[in-house]
């Protein structure tokens, strides 16, 4: 680990305290087994548990291939792992949930992938231990994002994808307040691909995504990378006007043909509240937009870290050298 490793792996964490144990026998075994070098980068953002506790701990414990990266309070999954490709060194990176619904054994064959010249590897989850209505919904949100977005990524919400360097670097260059990671990567890949993993229930704990946070991350990945909702919302008024219009002018001929009339009464008030609708979610979707450009203006930190745990450079070499005379003595031997 003199230099920079061959590997980068991002974990971010939050409130994991009971699954973090099973994830650090797993974890390291599985990355020791590839035999090349690697680093792991734990972000925790602002847990309330022990889990910032249990990270020190594995610091101290594996400091050679360690890094933790410590947030004064929460600012959401994609924070984290931004501020984890930030600190990383490796050539390829690895981006994990710490919930082990992933299997960190499955890392190997992302990596092998990318040794074939992809440089960006998706993942789709074969056989989702996920609940009923989970599944049905993540179905319709990517359908849904495909066709506005024209990115085309079977599974959105496997968070377990491989990148190179480049897009990395790449994706450390943009400021935005709000992104969604994969999506923004796979803009920058030349040459991306898809693969199986192996998908588990959750080993301890809860999940940390809401219906209303899926809604939430499902407005921010269409709205940062598309205006056409805005584009269909306009023409779709310019449609309803016509026939708005269109409607007048059939109600004025009735009224001189055939005289005053109480019994459209209601139909004309379910149009008005129809058409009220309309407007209420056009309003709502072009405020989706101004609260990005918002966000995006006032440039306030996207997240503030407190601390990082790591070794420093000249420690490493120091490990290195005394490592390579430990060699050379037993040599003599």
């Amino acid at each position: 680990m003199n230099g920079s490793p061959r590997t980068s792996v991002v974990i971010p964490v939050y409130n994991e305290e009971q699954v973090l144990p099973a994830l650090f026998a797993r974890l390291y075994q599985a990355l020791d087994a590839l035999g090349e070098s690697y680093e792991i980068i734990f972000v925790n953002d602002g847990s309330r548990d022990r889990s910032a506790a249990l990270l020190r701990e594995q610091f101290g414990k594996r400091p050679d291939v360690t890094r933790v990266v410590l947030f004064n309070g929460n600012y959401g999954q994609h924070m984290a792992i931004m501020a984890g490709f930030e600190h990383s060194r490796g050539e390829r990176m690895v981006t994990l949930d710490a919930d082990l619904q992933n299997p960190p054994e499955e890392i190997g064959k992302l990596l092998a992938k990318m040794d074939e010249g992809h440089d960006y590897v998706g993942s789709i989850r074969a056989q989702r231990r996920d609940s009923a209505f989970r599944r049905h919904a993540s179905r319709a949100m990517n359908a849904m994002r495909e066709k506005i977005t024209r990115i085309h990524m079977t599974d959105q919400g496997c968070m377990l994808r491989a990148y190179s360097r480049k897009i990395v670097d790449t994706l450390n260059t943009c400021r935005e307040s709000n992104t969604f990671i994969p999506a923004l990567a796979y803009t920058f890949a030349e040459n991306p691909v898809e693969i199986e993993v192996a998908h588990e229930e959750r080993g301890a704990g809860e999940s940390k995504y809401s219906l209303y946070s899926l809604i939430r991350l499902n407005f921010d990945l269409v709205t940062g990378f598309s205006a056409l909702p805005l584009r269909l919302f306009s023409l779709s008024g310019v449609g309803i006007s016509l026939l708005s219009l269109i409607f007048v002018l059939y109600l004025a001929v009735r009224r001189l043909m055939i005289g005053p009339e109480a019994e459209g009464l209601f139909t004309l008030f379910g149009i008005a509240f129809f058409l009220i609708g309309i407007t209420l979610f056009g309003i709502g979707l072009l405020g989706e937009y101004v609260a990005r450009i918002y966000e995006q203006v006032r440039e306030r930190p996207r997240y503030v870290v407190r601390e990082v745990l790591q070794r420093e450079p000249q420690d490493l070499a120091m490990q290195g050298d005394e490592t390579q005379a430990r060699r050379m003595r037993e040599h003599r031997i």
